[in-house]
């Protein structure tokens, strides 16, 4: 059984940079990619980014230039440098991953989930 558990968030300053981190333990053979998803308080969860086995990327359109993913397959862990990042980017980011091939992402999708890391953008 494949587990996520996320890491990395804080409060940071607009304009400022954080990195977060997701450690995936368990058979990862069948999952296709790992993603980030965030949600602020009183919106829908929105899909962020996702890496797949073969290293194809998604960024949504909010982030896109100021967010990066990758990952380190000798460590399982999957990170996202999120830089330039302003007040809007307010959320509790969550690790998930899918057996499915998509160019988007689809929250129904994703069946492991992490339980969540807040980041906070603030002056």
């Amino acid at each position: 059984q494949v587990q996520v558990v996320e890491s990395g968030g804080g409060l940071v300053q607009p304009g400022g940079s954080l990195r977060l981190s997701c450690k995936v333990s368990g058979d990862t053979l069948i999952y296709w990619a790992f993603g980030w998803f965030r949600q602020a308080p009183g919106k829908e969860r929105e899909g962020v980014s996702f890496i797949s086995v073969d290293d194809t990327t998604y960024y949504a359109d909010s982030v896109k230039g100021r967010f990066t993913i990758s990952n380190d397959n000798t460590k399982k862990t999957v990170f996202l440098q999120m830089d330039n990042l302003k007040s809007e980017d307010t959320a509790i980011y969550y690790c998930a991953a899918t057996k499915y091939v998509a160019r988007t992402m689809i929250s129904d999708e994703y069946d492991v989930w992490g339980q969540g890391t807040q980041v906070t953008v603030s002056s």
